[in-house]
């Protein structure tokens, strides 16, 4: 199972639909306080919509608890910072991914400390980013392309003489 990670998210709606995005996908999300909102806000559940009682989300108080509770995983970190884009590396099937807050990304000291594991998403120009919740889905459906889409529904059905 896939995880993401997000440190110290700020905006109750990005994270919202992250979570959405991690039950359509079967992929754990990890919230690494402290938090710009709070869990239980209406904001949240309006994004995840009523998916959100099916995630598998934990809270940690930091970073460091992170770590702990997880045997110090080995994170693939988006920045735009990187020297290599998220489609350069092979993602392992319980593969940590970490993104930081809207406003700052992950603290350069951290990402200096795991320059190796630094990925982004190209980008033109000056733009700084892109909105949290499309830069997780294009890392993390990479990540299941990568594994085939193992598990997920690849076939739709279309009903003929609906219209």
């Amino acid at each position: 199972m896939l995880n993401i990670v997000l440190l110290e998210p700020e905006i109750p709606a990005n994270t919202g639909n992250i979570g959405r995005t991690c039950v359509a996908t079967g992929t754990r999300l990890h919230l690494i306080e402290p938090l710009g909102f709070r869990l239980n806000e209406k904001s949240i559940k309006r994004a995840g919509m009523d998916y959100w009682a099916d995630l598998d989300v934990t809270t940690y108080i930091n970073l460091e608890d992170f770590m702990e509770k997880n045997n110090h995983p080995k994170c693939y970190m988006a920045t735009t910072k990187a020297e290599q884009n998220y489609a350069q590396v092979a993602y392992d099937e319980d593969a940590y991914i970490m993104f930081g807050k809207e406003s700052a990304g992950i603290p350069e000291n951290i990402l200096v400390q795991n320059k190796e594991r630094c990925i982004r998403i190209p980008m033109e120009g000056d733009i700084r980013s892109l909105n949290l919740g499309n830069s997780v889905a294009i890392i993390l459906y990479e990540a299941l392309r990568q594994q085939d889409f193992a598990g997920l529904n690849e076939v739709g059905h279309l009903h003929e003489n609906k219209w």
